[in-house]
């Protein structure tokens, strides 16, 4: 597989603040079937790794950055609220989503199934559409602090390269 990196910002919804100062990035066909995606997030330490789905609803974390590695099938997410981004993620993909990013799955094959990691395991809280938790939200999410890693990657890699404060 052929990997390409894009990354885009998504704007503030007005009921989901998104980050306003760092991309969402997207790893596309970043690992084959031959590489553990658990194992190389935990390497970086991205850790408290789990797998599953992804809420069929929109939700975000406004106190860790999260990483999403799509082990099997493939599946449509919307990125940042119902104005946001639709994206097509399949297997081998990956997708890292600043603090305060909303997400939601839209639909899916059913072999869909991604694992999610944190950077030094953090546990991320969750929040859904609630324009009176605007302010504390967007409090919550500057400070957030930088992942130290790629959890692809690790000590170097795009998400070093385009996050910065």
């Amino acid at each position: 597989m052929e990997t390409q990196v894009k990354s885009f910002f998504i704007n503030d919804s007005g009921d989901i603040p998104n980050n306003p100062d760092l991309p969402v990035i997207v790893y596309q066909g970043v690992f084959n079937d031959n590489l553990n995606i658990e194992s190389q997030f935990q390497l970086h330490n991205w850790t408290g790794t789990w797998t599953g789905d992804v809420y069929d609803y929109h939700h975000y974390h406004t106190n860790t950055h999260e990483v999403l590695g799509v082990k099997s099938g493939k599946a449509t997410v919307l990125i940042g609220g119902d104005a946001g981004e639709k994206l097509v993620l399949k297997a081998g993909d990956v997708i890292v989503l600043p603090a305060g990013t909303g997400h939601k799955k839209i639909d899916s094959s059913e072999d869909f199934e991604v694992v999610g990691a944190y950077p030094n395991g953090s546990k991320p809280d969750l929040k859904e559409k609630d324009p009176g938790e605007r302010t504390q939200a967007l409090s919550k999410i500057k400070n957030v602090p930088l992942p130290e890693t790629d959890p692809v990657f690790g000590e170097s890699g795009p998400l070093l390269e385009k996050w910065v404060k």
